[in-house]
């Protein structure tokens, strides 16, 4: 992440100002520290990559003297200075006094082992004098890491003083990580000393991890888990290690079951793909075995359950025979390079247990995705007699596929209070395993704000929910004096399985904040059931008073989503969710076209649901449709039996609709007059209301919506 050094006084830019300053001030103090962090680098071991000469020792940089004494490089970009603070600490600023020739560019680096460095804040266009950084984590080294210069000159700093806590920093346990113990009585140990896994997944960029690690850090989290490892993961290993967390690096099999699942590797046959991931993995364990983040290798993420959606019958049971084989060979190649970081392997149904056991003997330990059915795993582990430990990878609130349909026959989202509970429950079970489980790695800690971000998330859109207060319980024991969100209850849509397209429906909850804070609410639509959009979209709606809202129904037919979403101004937000079903709009009258004869210049005989004949539009089911050739121009038209009075033509389309298009009507089914013109259609439902008497109505459909055809739901014609 690049940021500006924040200034505390006007900057020199050029070495004649330096050497005036050096003139007329002889002597000056460190720029004083906060009551909360003291100064560590004063009196320190200095080094660096250079020095000018005996006069300009590193040393110089860590004397307390502002303006007499300095270290100054060799003439490069390409130099360093680094202090050993002696231990580990909390590291809070740096503060950089420099001389007339300055560091343009550069990065402030932190390390534990003054080998690997990661960094901490990186430094573009700096114009000299004072720069104070701030930064966090905790490391022993900090470093200057000079990357261009402003000058002909090298780098000259009057001082590098570093703040922090003197108390010692933070100590996470370091050294070789072992699954320690014997049957039913193990416990992970990471340099000789109990460790327990107390994790999230991770969700947001890698690159993004310096931002978002001290705060899983304040939640007692200790680990987090990933699903790939490559060049891209350095960042978050960095981040990890600066706040005292360990990794879970994984590697990502085909098919899988999670982010980025696909994929239908052949693994009885396919020896390339295998031997290619051998060495793509090898390579990244190579990379960062030696990482002080790293806790274990997780090789693979719920591919026996996902082969059931490439293979059936006798061939899955091969196919899951070879991929937990092949699993074995990776955990023997990890373990030739790495014998100090234990080797597993997730999935997302006990039922792979089996395979693992019979043909993955030098995995460490078992992990397993479990949500609302978790505490069934200890029961299914003791079942089958399983002679190694495990991990829960994912688990918290019942999931999607576990919760039974709402009245409008999608899954019914579980409250914010129920999640929370869920984690809760989650932990306890984890916990309740004593010497068989490790630990877990709960579900999520994610940013998206969308459908799923909604459902699993702990901070969508960086906003902190029940379950993010819930979790934070479990691992630190107490929920602290922290701010927490409001918390609606009660939420009802009405009509909940009717709502006019186009028109307001009623949204109604109860929402109160613990701590009195004021709350601002907003409202969300998903089209996640009705069209594949897992999109939240702000809705159009109003308030009434007392937690009721009038919110403007989608178009597009279809189950929806409805979210109230309430903000506390204090980052937290309580998030609720019903499905609403929307339905075309009641015309007044009766259909005069239901199941009239109905004729169209084509119709599709097999595609998808077809096929969809002319007089699916006119069958009053909003279910069925009529789907035309993918051509230009196309007609329907339907017999009304005799001349009629007309009044309103609804056209309910799928999502193939018209963009330009006449309604006509005729007396005789030849001579046709136009009543109605349309130049700029966009689909969802057409409601025209007209004053015509004829007996044919025909729709002159003239330019798509889409690559389709022309495809309606409904054509309804009312008197």
């Amino acid at each position: 992440m690049t940021a500006p050094a924040r200034r505390t006084r006007g900057a020199a830019s050029a070495l004649t100002l330096g050497a005036l300053l050096a003139s007329s001030l002889t002597l000056a103090t460190a720029p004083a520290a906060s009551a909360a962090e003291s100064l560590l680098s004063q009196g320190r071991t200095a080094t660096a990559s250079s020095s000018e000469g005996e006069a300009f020792s590193a040393s110089a940089a860590v004397d307390g003297n502002l303006t007499g004494t300095r270290w100054a490089s060799q003439w490069s970009d390409a130099q360093w200075f680094q202090v050993d603070l002696g231990a580990r600490k909390d590291l809070s600023r740096v503060v950089l006094t420099w001389e007339g020739a300055y560091g343009k560019n550069y990065e402030i680096q932190v390390s534990d082992n003054g080998t690997d460095w990661r960094t901490a804040k990186t430094v573009t266009g700096s114009d000299g004098g004072t720069d104070d950084i701030a930064i966090s984590g905790s490391g022993r080294y900090v470093r200057m890491n000079g990357l261009v210069r402003s000058s002909g000159y090298g780098y000259s700093l009057w001082e590098f003083q570093v703040y922090g806590e003197s108390g010692g920093g933070t100590n996470p346990p370091q050294g070789a990580v072992r699954v320690a113990g014997s049957q039913g009585n193990w416990q992970l140990t990471v340099g000789g000393q109990p460790y327990t896994v107390k994790g999230l997944t991770w969700g947001p960029a890698m690159a993004d991890a310096p931002r978002y690690m001290p705060d899983l850090k304040s939640m007692g989290v200790n680990t987090v888990r990933t699903w790939g490892t490559d060049a891209s993961s350095k960042p978050l290993l960095d981040a990890a290690a600066a706040q005292g967390l360990k990794v879970v690096n994984g590697f990502w099999l085909q098919p899988g079951g999670g982010p980025g699942s696909g994929g239908c590797v052949n693994y009885v046959t396919d020896t390339t793909y295998k031997n290619n991931m051998l060495t793509e993995f090898a390579k990244w364990v190579d990379t960062y075995k030696s990482h002080p983040a790293t806790l274990m290798w997780n090789v693979g993420n719920e591919s026996v359950l996902g082969l059931q959606n490439c293979y059936s019958g006798a061939e899955l049971e091969a196919q899951r025979n070879a991929y937990t084989g092949f699993v074995n060979d990776v955990a023997k190649k990890i373990h030739g390079i790495d014998p100090d970081h234990p080797v597993t392997s997730t999935d997302a149904w006990t039922g792979a247990w089996p395979y693992y056991k019979r043909n993955a003997p030098d995995l460490d330990l078992y992990s397993m995705n479990s949500y609302g059915d978790i505490c069934n795993v200890q029961e299914d582990w003791e079942a089958g007699g399983y002679t190694k430990p495990y991990i829960i990878t994912e688990g918290g609130p019942a999931g999607e596929w576990e919760v039974p349909d709402d009245a409008n026959g999608v899954p019914d989202e579980q409250t914010d209070v129920q999640k929370a509970e869920g984690y809760t429950k989650a932990w306890d079970c984890v916990t309740g395993h004593r010497g068989v489980a490790l630990g877990a790695t709960l579900f999520h800690y994610g940013l998206e704000h969308d459908f799923g971000g909604i459902w699993f998330n702990l901070v969508p859109d960086g906003l902190k929910r029940l379950s993010y207060y819930a979790v934070k319980k479990a691992y630190t024991g107490t929920a602290g004096n922290d701010n927490t969100p409001p918390v609606i209850t009660n939420m009802t849509v009405s009509p909940a399985s009717s709502a006019p397209a186009g028109r307001e429906f009623t949204v109604r909850a109860d929402i109160r904040d613990p701590d009195g804070d004021p709350i601002t609410p907003k409202i969300y639509l998903s089209g996640n059931y009705a069209n594949g959009d897992k999109r939240l979209v702000d809705a159009k709606w109003r308030s009434t008073g007392n937690g009721t809202f009038a919110v403007t129904a989608p178009e597009k037919l279809g189950v929806w989503k409805v979210y109230i979403q309430a903000e506390d101004g204090r980052g937290n937000a309580g998030i609720e969710t019903k499905s609403v079903k929307v339905v075309a709009p009641p015309v007044t009258g009766t259909n005069i076209a239901l199941n009239r004869p109905t004729t169209a210049s084509s119709a599709q005989a097999s595609y998808g649901d077809c096929p969809c004949p002319a007089s699916n539009a006119t069958d009053g089911n909003t279910g069925t449709r009529w789907a035309s050739d993918w051509s230009d121009p196309q007609w329907i038209q339907v017999d009304l039996g005799s001349a009629k009075p007309i009044r309103t033509v609804q056209l309910v389309w799928d999502p193939a609709y018209a963009k330009s298009y006449e309604v006509q009507v005729s007396d005789d089914g030849r001579n046709w007059r136009t009543i109605h013109t349309q130049t700029a259609g966009n689909g969802d439902i057409d409601t025209i209301e007209t004053a015509a008497t004829a007996r044919y109505v025909k729709l002159q459909l003239t330019a798509r919506g889409t690559g389709w055809g022309y495809s309606l739901h409904e054509f309804g014609v009312y008197s």
